[in-house]
């Protein structure tokens, strides 16, 4: 049976369309028409992240939120330490058709985090200059309720949410504030809480509680850099804990 390949691309060789929009919804459409066309069959493991990423010439991170995508719609199954394995369709229902895949709006879990490192560092490091004593008090309230919600994982993210946005607010620039919820609100996504359910544990908030405090020693200290620098290696962080490996 013919199937669908992909002509390996040279070092130099200009962009192909995946590549130039790095739409992982459309990634997921690509993988859904092998499967459709029958280079994988249900039981089948696909091949590793590594070999996805190499065959459409993407990254990695890419292809994760591709295959995120394809468990959502129930397309494969991902079986931590073992691999991702193709799932048979619902009894009674057809197997979702390839364009399925691409109505999934929004950026993916990882150009979000990318793009809050960059804002949300820049921004932490203008409220370190900017923020007034009552700032820190509502700034620590945040940090207070994380704390205080280790074991609740609902209440203690709704709690990391507003630490983020108190930062945000004590810029006293309300359109800063406004950027910040609005990459706030990609979270509520599913792929995002698919993501999580994979990798967010009681450790990653343990860790994160942490990564707050010296964010929030910095800005009591008012030192811009150090604010700057916390903040992105806290959600650089999070990037390397969704990227690691399948549990």
């Amino acid at each position: 049976m013919a199937t669908l390949t992909e002509t390996p691309t040279a070092p130099n060789a200009p962009a192909t369309e995946l590549e130039s929009d790095r739409s992982y919804q459309k990634l997921a459409a690509r993988i859904a028409e092998l499967i459709a066309g029958g280079e994988f069959k249900v039981g089948d493991r696909l091949p590793s992240e590594r070999a996805l990423a190499e065959r459409f010439n993407v990254s990695r991170t890419l292809v994760r939120e591709a295959i995120i995508v394809l468990e959502i719609q129930g397309a494969v199954e991902v079986r931590g330490g073992s691999g991702i394995y193709i799932s048979a369709p619902a009894t009674g229902t057809a197997a979702a058709p390839a364009s399925a895949y691409t109505l999934s709006p929004g950026p993916g879990p990882f150009e979000l985090l990318r793009a809050r490192s960059l804002i949300e560092g820049e921004i932490a490091s203008v409220a370190a200059e900017n923020r007034k004593d009552s700032d820190i008090d509502r700034i620590y309230a945040a940090l207070a309720a994380m704390r205080e919600h280790m074991q609740d994982k609902a209440a203690n993210e709704a709690a990391d949410r507003l630490f983020h946005l108190r930062i945000a607010e004590s810029t006293g620039n309300s359109v800063l504030l406004q950027m910040v919820t609005g990459l706030w609100d990609h979270t509520r996504a599913p792929i995002w809480s698919q993501m999580e359910a994979h990798f967010h544990t009681p450790e990653l908030r343990r860790a994160s509680q942490d990564d707050h405090q010296r964010v929030f020693n910095a800005l009591l200290e008012r030192n811009p850099a150090e604010a700057r620098a916390a903040m992105r290696a806290h959600i650089d962080r999070v990037i390397a804990e969704f990227a690691q490996a399948w549990r």
